[in-house]
C-alpha cells in the first residue's frame, strides 16, 4: 500500500513540477501584469541580424514602464476572455497590424516565437494564428492576381474584337449578297433543283429580290434597310437547295464552268477596253476639231501685215533660250508656251519655234497672234516648207509612204496584223513625230535647243538647263529605269543578233518630252546619219516596232547625259499613282500615255495642272464649246 502511495506521489511531482519550472503559470496568479511586461520586453527588444538597437515593428515600441495599449494590440486586460467573439475580434485586429510587416521580418519573428512558445501566454498563440490568417489572406490575393490579369486580357481581347469589327471592309454585306447570287444561280442550273418546282420557284424569287436590293451598291451604306432581311431569307432558301442537291461533284463542275466563262468574258472586255482607249486617244474631240477651223477662217480674213509676229530678229540669236515644239494640237502647244513663259525669269529672252503641218498652220499662227505669250518670241513654221526633208534624204519618210506601211496601218483585219494596238497608232505616220532627229537642219545657226513635247506642262524656270555641261554628250535627258518596263529590252528586239551585239538589254532608258540637245556636238558626231543608218536596217520592223523612242535609244546610245529626275516627271498620262510630292517639285510634268489632259479619259486629279494655263472664257473656245 505504501509503495502505491509513493508511486502516485512521484507521478504527481513529475506532472506538476514542469508546470512551475517552464511555464511560470503560477507566477501569473501572483503578478500577472509584471509577467506580461517581461514577455513584451523580451519580444519587442530581440535583435535582428545582430543589431542591438533595432526593434520589431510588430508593436509600437515604448518604455516598458509606461507601456500603453496600442490600437489592435495583441494583449488586453481581457486576455483571459476565451469567448468566440473576443477571439475573432483579436484575430481580426492582429491580422490588420501584422499584415503591415514585410516578409523577411515575418520569418524572423516566426523563428523567434518558436523559441519562446513554451512560456508565452496563450494569447500569443492567438496572435500567431492571426499572423497565419494574414499570410493566408496575402496568398489568396496573390492567387487572385493571375485571375485579374486574365480578366484584363479578356477585356483587351474583347476590345480588339470590337476594333476589328469597326475596321472591317465597308462592302462585307455587298460581297455576301453577290456570293449568294452566284450560289443561287449554280443551284438553279443543276438538274436535281430543276426537278423540284418549289425550290426552283423560291430560288428565282430570292435572286430577283437580292438583285433588286443590290442595285448599283458598292458599299454597305448604299444598301437599303431591307437588304439584311433579304440576305437572311436567301440564306434559308440556299440551305433548302443544299439539302436537295447533295452531289458536290456537280456543284464543283458547274462552278468551274462559270469561272471559265467569267475569265473569257473578262478577256474580251479587256480587249474591247484597250481598243476603245486607243480609239479615243486617236480621235480628235469635236471641240478641238472646231477650233482650228474657226481660227483658220479668222486668219485668212487678216491683212498680210497683220499675219506677222514681232521680234523675228531674235529667231537665230544663239545667246537666247530656244525651244523646239512640233505639234498639230493648238491647245496643247498653247499650254506648253504659256506655262513656260509664266515661270520664266526673263520672258523676253525666250524664243519658241513651233512646227506644225499644213492643215493646222494658219490656225496655229492665228492662235498666237490673238494670244501672244507676253514678251517671248514666237515662230510658227509649216513642215511643208522644209524642202530638204524628202524621201530621198530621209529613210523614215520613204518608209512612212510605202505601201507596206499603209497596209500595216489600214488593213487591220488581215491575219498577220500586229495585235498590239499601241504600235498601230497613225500618229507614227506623221513626219512631225520624227522631226526631233533633224534639229541641226531645222536650226542651223543655233548651238543648243530645248526640245519639248506638246503634252507637257512647265512648272519652273528652265534656263538652268542651258548651263548644264553635258560632258561631250549630245542629249541631256532624265532616266526612267525606276520602272522595269523602261529598260532597253522592252523597246528593242534582242532576239535579233544585230541588237543583241550592240546594246545591253538591261540598260536604263530615258524619256523624250524634255531634252536638251547640244547641236554643235550633234553635228560633230554626225548623229543624223547614225539615225538614218539604223532606220534603213529596220525597214522590215525587225529591230523595233514603230515610234520615236526606240530609234532614239539606239541613236543616242552612250551619248546621253543623265539629268536630275526633278527636271522631268513622267507618267501622268497612264499612271494614277505618281508621287504627289514629285509632281509638285518637278520642273516639267509629262502626260505621256493615252490619257491626255485634253481628252475626257484623262486622269481627273491631274487635269488641273494643265487646264489652269488655258483661258476657257476666250471667244474661240466658247464658240467651240471647249470647257474644263
Amino acid at each position: 500500500m505504501k509503495v502505491r502511495h509513493i508511486v502516485l506521489g512521484l507521478l504527481s511531482i513529475s506532472v506538476i513540477a514542469p508546470i512551475f519550472l517552464y511555464t511560470d503559470r503560477a507566477a501569473t496568479f501572483v503578478n500577472p501584469s509584471s509577467s506580461r511586461r517581461d514577455f513584451l520586453d523580451d519580444v519587442g527588444a530581440f535583435m535582428v541580424s545582430g543589431d542591438n538597437t533595432r526593434h520589431l515593428n510588430v508593436l509600437q515600441h515604448q518604455e516598458t514602464s509606461t507601456l500603453k495599449e496600442p490600437i489592435g494590440v495583441v494583449y488586453s486586460d481581457k486576455s483571459t476572455d476565451s469567448s468566440p467573439k473576443a477571439t475573432v475580434t483579436r484575430e481580426h485586429k492582429s491580422a490588420r497590424v501584422l499584415s503591415a510587416t514585410n516578409e523577411e521580418r515575418q520569418q524572423q519573428l516566426s523563428n523567434r516565437i518558436k523559441q519562446v512558445v513554451d512560456r508565452a501566454p496563450r494569447n500569443l498563440t492567438t496572435a500567431l494564428d492571426s499572423h497565419h490568417n494574414a499570410s493566408h489572406i496575402s496568398a489568396v490575393k496573390l492567387e487572385q492576381q493571375p485571375t485579374q490579369r486574365a480578366r484584363k486580357i479578356d477585356r483587351t481581347v474583347r476590345s480588339d474584337n470590337k476594333h476589328d469589327r469597326k475596321t472591317e471592309p465597308a462592302d462585307v454585306k455587298v460581297r455576301h449578297l453577290k456570293d449568294q447570287l452566284i450560289r443561287a444561280k449554280v443551284y438553279l442550273s443543276l438538274p436535281s433543283i430543276k426537278n423540284n418546282p418549289q425550290v426552283t420557284r423560291e430560288l428565282r424569287q430570292r435572286v430577283k429580290e437580292v438583285t433588286r436590293a443590290l442595285g448599283d451598291a458598292t458599299k454597305d451604306t448604299d444598301l437599303p434597310k431591307i437588304a439584311v432581311a433579304k440576305m437572311k431569307l436567301t440564306e434559308e432558301s440556299l440551305e433548302k437547295a443544299k439539302q436537295v442537291q447533295d452531289d458536290c461533284a456537280a456543284v464543283v463542275k458547274k462552278l468551274r464552268a462559270m469561272l471559265h466563262s467569267s475569265e473569257e468574258q473578262l478577256r474580251v472586255h479587256k480587249k474591247q477596253t484597250m481598243f476603245l482607249t486607243q480609239l479615243t486617244a486617236k480621235t480628235l474631240p469635236k471641240g478641238l476639231h472646231c477650233l482650228p477651223l474657226r481660227l483658220t477662217t479668222e486668219y485668212y480674213s487678216l491683212n498680210s501685215s497683220q499675219q506677222n509676229f514681232p521680234n523675228q530678229q531674235k529667231l537665230e540669236d544663239p545667246q537666247l533660250y530656244h525651244y523646239a515644239l512640233f505639234s498639230d494640237n493648238i491647245l496643247a502647244a498653247a499650254v506648253v508656251v504659256n506655262s513656260t513663259v509664266a515661270h520664266a525669269k526673263h520672258p523676253s529672252n525666250h524664243v519658241f519655234h513651233i512646227v506644225t503641218d499644213r492643215l493646222n498652220y494658219a490656225a496655229m499662227r492665228m492662235w498666237f497672234l490673238g494670244n501672244p505669250p507676253g514678251k517671248a518670241t514666237i515662230q510658227v513654221q509649216n513642215i511643208e516648207e522644209f524642202t530638204w526633208l524628202n524621201a530621198s534624204y530621209s529613210p523614215v519618210l520613204k518608209q512612212l509612204g510605202s505601201p507596206s506601211m499603209i497596209d500595216y496601218y489600214f488593213r487591220a483585219r488581215r491575219a498577220n496584223s500586229d495585235q498590239n494596238l499601241k504600235f498601230r497608232n497613225p500618229k507614227y505616220l506623221s513626219i512631225l513625230n520624227h522631226l526631233r532627229f533633224y534639229l541641226p537642219e531645222i536650226f542651223p545657226k543655233l548651238n543648243k535647243v530645248l526640245f519639248l513635247d506638246d503634252d507637257i506642262v512647265v512648272q519652273r524656270d528652265l534656263t538652268g538647263l542651258w548651263s548644264i555641261d553635258l560632258k561631250g554628250n549630245v542629249n541631256g535627258a532624265v532616266e526612267t529605269c525606276g520602272e522595269i518596263f523602261h529598260r532597253f529590252d522592252r523597246y528593242l528586239n534582242f532576239s535579233n543578233p544585230l541588237i543583241a551585239k550592240n546594246f545591253n538589254p538591261h540598260a536604263c532608258g530615258w524619256g523624250y518630252g524634255m531634252n536638251v540637245f547640244d547641236l554643235n556636238e550633234w553635228r560633230r558626231q554626225n548623229i543624223t546619219e547614225v539615225y538614218h543608218r539604223w532606220q534603213r536596217l529596220n525597214r522590215d520592223r525587225q529591230l523595233w516596232k514603230l515610234g520615236t523612242l526606240p530609234p532614239g535609244l539606239i541613236t543616242f546610245w552612250k551619248r546621253t547625259y543623265s539629268l536630275d529626275k526633278a527636271w522631268h516627271v513622267l507618267g501622268l498620262g497612264y499612271n494614277p499613282n505618281v508621287n504627289q510630292r514629285e509632281i509638285e517639285e518637278a520642273a516639267v510634268i509629262h502626260y505621256n500615255g493615252n490619257l491626255k489632259p485634253w481628252l475626257e479619259i484623262a486622269i481627273p486629279k491631274y487635269k488641273n495642272y494643265w487646264e489652269k494655263y488655258i483661258d476657257f472664257d476666250g471667244m474661240y473656245l466658247r464658240e467651240c464649246n471647249i470647257n474644263p
